[in-house]
């Protein structure tokens, strides 16, 4: 397994006078998949929004890419190579297709080379190619998240954090979806997601990370954490939400 791109030590925040990360520890290596999984309330979707630079930590430390991004801005993380998928539907609908992909590229410098990523977008996503002129309303769920995810590729991400990327999508979009994150991982993309359907996302990542009262309770091979009967007892019996964080 390659060297971490992405380390988080010892985060502590929230919300309010509400302490929701309490010590939260982990890296993610290079070019993998790695899924978050853990009960209501552990953090999940707080970590992802202090990685992205929503949430201002009281302490720790977070390093991508060797350089510390502790706090920076979303834009700045852009820029450094991280974009943020959040969970629940994020699209203009009255634009087309193509309109929305393009508005991934906004905060990109004169240097983009914009139709071309477009169409390299695209070549991910042929369901979006045959209706890139077509308003974003009339898509199904599934290719709604679709074109989530093809806007954030426009800035070439290095890391890709995706929140609940199954939610409310029937199964056969939920595999397409999977699929395109095992594509992306392939290309060198690192994944690094929080998924409500624990056990499918597990069996497609290659390393699992258990949360729980905002501390990491443990990383490992995620072959090992489906095969483990504790986790299985606690965290793999039912769908997983995170309404608290």
């Amino acid at each position: 397994m390659s060297d971490p791109i992405l380390s988080v030590h010892n985060l502590v925040g929230g919300y309010g006078k509400m302490t929701i990360l309490n010590g939260t520890t982990f890296g993610v290596p290079q070019a993998t998949i790695t899924t978050i999984i853990g009960p209501n309330g552990a953090g999940k979707s707080t970590v992802f929004k202090a990685i992205f630079g929503l949430l201002k930590l009281r302490e720790g430390k977070i390093s991508f890419a060797g350089r510390d991004v502790t706090n920076l801005s979303p834009r700045a993380l852009l820029n450094a190579g991280i974009c943020y998928v959040p969970q629940g539907r994020n699209i203009f609908p009255e634009l087309s297709v193509r309109s929305n992909i393009e508005l991934g590229g906004v905060s990109a410098g004169k240097g983009l080379d914009l139709p071309k990523r477009i169409e390299a977008a695209l070549d991910l996503f042929p369901a979006l190619r045959r209706k890139s002129a077509q308003q974003a309303s009339t898509l199904s769920g599934g290719e709604q998240k679709q074109l989530e995810i093809a806007r954030s590729l426009l800035l070439e991400p290095k890391l890709v954090l995706i929140d609940e990327p199954s939610i409310g999508l029937s199964p056969l979009m939920v595999q397409q979806t999977f699929d395109i994150l095992k594509s992306l991982r392939d290309r060198g993309v690192t994944i690094l997601m929080i998924e409500q359907n624990a056990r499918s996302a597990l069996e497609i990542s290659d390393i699992g990370i258990v949360l729980e009262l905002g501390q990491t309770r443990m990383v490992d091979d995620a072959k090992r954490i489906l095969n483990d009967p504790r986790i299985g007892q606690l965290f793999l019996g039912g769908a997983m939400e995170d309404n608290a964080a």
